[in-house]
């Protein structure tokens, strides 16, 4: 997704030639493999930083265009949404001050983005999922006004046959449908990339793999979305099916979902890799290529494999092996997705510098993972911290371990390692996996927030609770303290009202009626909840109707009381505003019809309601 294909018509002769180039593509990169050309003397790292641009209210701010072409910098891009934009970081070789280096760009150019930002009006926050962010900035014009997304929503809402389903349960539930692929804007990560050797690639891989899971544990940070608490890290279960193109049918059939972990080692080469994802998911994406790798690798020259990168960048393994060029010499690496942007910078560079050492520190008993560990262990140890975080027990080898015993006995003596046998320096190596162990014992990223949240709702409305948490987490982010040193948000002091739009005030747990129900029961549910209005559905969900006190009242001169329905007695027509209604326009509508409250829809369906108690 992160190529420009302007230039591309997306029509049968571009698609048949791309399919030939692809084809190609892994021919040449299998001779390139036979022929030891890949690069395996030097180790190299690098990362993506993606950003999240909030406005002076701490939400999504929609002007990434402009705010790229003030920096004027060829490290940043754009990314699906108009609030994201990304930092592309320089490789360093594995050695030495890398870390320092990495960071020191990192913050060099954030400190450029927020001085850039801030003359538009906004900030940027480092994120897994932006608390702030709502199903307002999902439509299709917050999409970034390239070519490249707009043909990726389109091919992939074809492929879909449908709207993207969203449900996912933590301790809340989100239940949604959407006719974009926009939830995927909701997700911002920190990318690691890893340069490995080409004969160590698989076993490289396949450790990967088996790290996961205590990894992404240990460095959650996306709790929330949309105001619904559910897993440690929700971008797992929000990624996979903000981008899912799987059809729904009554058949019980085998299908491989486009975002995944994978289901089995890998046991030849990358290239096997590769062949197994074209062989799995269609092409979305083509684009017009003026060289044939086969003929570029015959005339002495290494190939860019143009087909196969546009290819790779459609399918999301979360660890995503990828082909570059640098200095004229092809590599391989690994590109880790699962890490979440945030807390800190300095936490981000921890995460790093830990699976950097995780990787190049395997053990020799890890050197062919199907003969210790089954995939299965593996792949259920990823899902589980995904949803579980620092709390999570895990499957080791066959045995029982909490995340924290394995983290502190294992992992982080095998990182340090790693990172000494690669000559990075001791205090650095310290320093940040020294924030690794005190993060597992004192809490994640996500503990915070949830944390925080919980205390802020207790006080205030969701809207004004995720907006302070935001506001807070921009806050100790500019400190770059690492996030098991934040303090807990200070909620003594009241805000001032903030309230612009009805969304932002009604209330959301609703007690619903449906038009078939009987009267009675209507009356004592009113009662027992001492409340004066409830809105009525019909079978399909839709908003139907209002009963309120004064038509139960009514309900007495009812000549057949007891077989009274509450469609007999409810108002049919009734007055309904939407989320994003003015909080005025509410009010005013309520004095006009001398109303006490009014239902909030989308569409037809009732999203939440709004009373004089709540204005």
């Amino acid at each position: 997704m992160g190529e420009h294909i302007s230039k591309s018509k997306f029509d049968q002769a571009e698609r048949k030639a791309f399919v030939k180039h692809l084809i190609d593509d892994i021919k040449a990169l299998e001779l390139m493999l036979d022929q030891n050309l890949i690069e395996s003397d030097v180790v190299r790292i690098g990362a993506e930083q993606e950003l999240c641009l909030v406005d002076e209210g701490y939400r999504p701010a929609g002007d990434a265009i402009e705010l790229l072409k003030a920096i004027d910098d060829s490290h940043f891009t754009t990314e699906l949404a108009n609030y994201n934009i990304e930092i592309n970081l320089d490789p360093f070789k594995l050695q030495d001050d890398c870390f320092e280096k990495v960071e020191k760009q990192l913050m060099e150019l954030l400190d450029k983005a927020h001085a850039k930002a801030e003359g538009l009006g906004m900030k940027i926050i480092l994120t897994g999922i932006l608390p702030t962010i709502s199903k307002n900035e999902l439509g299709i014009d917050f999409m970034t006004p390239i070519p490249r997304y707009h043909k990726l929503n389109e091919v992939l809402t074809k492929c879909r046959g449908d709207h993207f389903s969203l449900k996912i349960r933590g301790v809340d539930e989100l239940t949604l449908r959407h006719d974009s692929v926009l939830f995927e804007a909701c997700n911002t990560s920190f990318q690691l990339h890893l340069q490995i050797p080409q004969e160590d690639f698989i076993p490289s891989y396949n450790w990967g793999q088996a790290i996961a899971g205590p990894v992404l544990g240990v460095c959650s940070n996306s709790p929330l979305l949309m105001g619904r608490e559910l897993w440690k890290e929700t971008r797992i279960a929000l990624f996979q099916q903000s981008l899912d193109t799987r059809k729904w049918s009554h058949a019980l059939k085998e299908q491989v979902a486009r975002v995944g972990f994978g289901n089995h080692w890998q046991k030849e080469s990358v290239a096997e890799i590769f062949k197994e994802d074209i062989s799995t998911h269609r092409i979305l994406l083509t684009k017009p290529i003026h060289h044939n790798s086969l003929e570029v690798l015959e005339n002495g020259a290494i190939p860019k494999l143009e087909a196969l990168n546009l290819y790779n960048g459609t399918v999301y393994r979360w660890n995503r092996p990828c082909y570059g060029v640098g200095g004229g010499k092809p590599h391989l690496r690994i590109e880790n997705r699962y890490i979440p942007s945030g807390p800190s910078v300095l936490d981000e560079m921890a995460n790093f510098a830990f699976w950097v050492g995780l990787m190049v520190g395997r053990p020799k008993e890890f050197d062919y993972m199907p003969s210790v560990m089954d995939f299965k262990e593996a792949k259920l140890n990823f899902i589980k911290t995904a949803i579980s975080g620092r709390q999570t027990v895990l499957s080791w080898l066959g045995k029982t371990v909490t995340l924290k015993k394995l983290i502190l006995n294992k992992f982080l003596p095998i990182s340090r390692a790693g990172l000494l046998a690669h000559g990075i320096q001791q205090n650095t190596i310290d320093k940040l996996l020294g924030i690794i162990a005190e993060r597992v014992q004192k809490g994640t990223g996500a503990e915070w927030q949830i944390k925080n949240f919980r205390g802020l709702k207790s006080e205030l409305k969701t809207d004004s609770a995720l907006v302070k948490l935001t506001k807070a987490i921009y806050t100790n982010q500019r400190m770059n303290v690492p996030v098991h040193e934040w303090p807990s948000i200070q909620r003594k002091a009241k805000p001032k009202d903030n309230y612009e739009w009805v969304g932002q005030l009604m209330s959301t747990k609703l007690i619903k009626l449906y038009e078939n129900d009987y009267a009675n029961l209507a009356v004592s549910i009113m009662e027992w909840n001492n409340i004066h209005h409830i809105p009525v559905e019909n079978e399909k969900g839709e908003l139907s109707g209002l009963l309120t006190w004064s038509h139960i009242q009514a309900l007495d001169k009812h000549k057949h009381k007891e077989d009274a329905l509450v469609s007999d007695i409810m108002i049919n027509k009734v007055v309904t505003v939407q989320p994003r209604t003015k909080i005025e326009t509410a009010k005013k509508l309520m004095m006009d019809y001398q109303i006490g409250s009014l239902p909030v829809c989308v569409g037809s369906h009732l999203v939440g309601i709004i009373s004089k108690v709540d204005i």
